[in-house]
């Protein structure tokens, strides 16, 4: 996607300037009526493009300090060949399940959905089945603010806005931007609650492929034009406003959610060749176990360090040195078993079969 220059208000030029907006620390925001006032004035001063906003609990940087936005599917620093291949493999089964299911199911408007690729990732990025080409964004900003604060144990929440160009249609691909901007809410069946809810888009690249030849064009800080500060507490929202709650972001009785959790489960089927001396339970179960292992690792690394939030630097993180050792055992038997499948032997199945027990102390650690 191509970058874009942004024009900043005084309050933030007198805390950052237009080259350093990814690089430096976000603008604090004490209250949400005093965001919605900066946000409509960076509005103003960028009226050629439309604001979209992201919250998160931590602002993620990249080898150069710069806060990074990669779609699921390009994110890891190095980013090996066989690790993006497969990540596109687990892509294509999670879209094969989802129109085999969407078919088989009683679902209002689904034609589209089952002919059309970028919708089918829409809502498997959307439902976080597995990485995807696409990432998300919103054009509420009370949405972006209750998703930093929610499950957030520190004292800070990241709010992001990004300047993209003007939608036209429920798919927009802009070629001269290099973009495409999906409304979720126009797109998805009206049993996917979740998009409507949370006023969900997802931005990819006008032309997407399996390859990269420049990773950093991949990259939405290319469109960040502002990142603010925001105490994660309930004063930020003084008397009129408050958080939206869980479960109005993630809403009971979603038929679309109830989908992607049986294509979760099911995902890892038919991906090892068949020589593998695993079953598709097996292998799914460790690829589940082995998620849940590296999500922990990531959230108390971040929550630790302002290093580089990769999992190895994460198991470089632990102090106890034998479970270090397992840690990175464990992880060089899952590369192997994903980059290089047919050198996996016998003999190892039983090692990654542990994975549960390592993970329960790996909990226990942390404890």
């Amino acid at each position: 996607m191509k970058s874009i220059k942004p024009q900043l208000t005084a309050v933030l030029l007198a805390h950052t300037i237009p080259d350093r907006v990814a690089s430096d620390d976000g603008l604090i925001v004490n209250s949400y009526k005093e965001l919605r006032k900066y946000v409509a004035e960076l509005s103003c001063k960028n009226k050629d493009c439309i604001l979209f906003y992201r919250g998160q609990k931590e602002d993620y940087k990249n080898s150069k300090s710069k806060s990074t936005f990669y779609p699921t599917i390009y994110r890891g620093e190095p980013l090996s060949a066989d690790e993006l291949a497969f990540r596109w493999r687990k892509l294509k089964s999670a879209s094969k399940l989802l129109v085999d299911k969407i078919k088989a199911e009683k679902i209002s408007e689904k034609d589209l959905l089952i002919r059309k690729k970028l919708l089918q990732w829409s809502i498997i990025q959307h439902y976080e089945v597995t990485e995807t080409p696409l990432i998300d964004v919103t054009q509420s900003l009370r949405v972006a603010c209750s998703f930093a604060q929610l499950d957030n144990a520190n004292n800070y929440a990241y709010i992001y806005a990004f300047a993209l160009p003007y939608y036209t249609n429920r798919i927009s691909v802009n070629s001269e931007q290099y973009l495409t901007n999906i409304r979720l809410l126009s797109v998805a069946p009206p049993e996917a609650l979740r998009p409507y809810f949370q006023e969900g888009f997802l931005i990819g690249e006008d032309e997407i492929n399996e390859t990269y030849t420049n990773k950093s064009e991949l990259d939405l800080n290319n469109r960040l034009i502002a990142k603010f500060k925001i105490p994660n507490n309930n004063n930020f929202w003084g008397i009129s406003e408050k958080a939206i709650c869980r479960d109005d972001l993630y809403p009971d009785n979603d038929k679309m959610d109830d989908i992607c959790q049986e294509i979760k489960a099911e995902l890892y089927n038919n991906i090892l060749p068949n020589e593998v001396p695993l079953s598709d339970m097996e292998f799914g179960s460790f690829m589940l176990s082995w998620t849940k292992l590296e999500e922990l690792l990531m959230h108390n690394y971040c929550t630790t360090s302002s290093n580089r939030p990769t999992v190895l630097n994460a198991i470089q993180n632990i102090a106890d040195q034998n479970l270090r050792n397992k840690l990175n055992k464990m992880r060089n038997l899952r590369n192997l078993l994903v980059h290089n499948p047919k050198g996996f032997g016998e003999k190892m199945r039983a090692s990654i079969l542990g994975i549960d027990m390592l993970l329960k102390d790996l909990q226990d650690y942390y404890k």
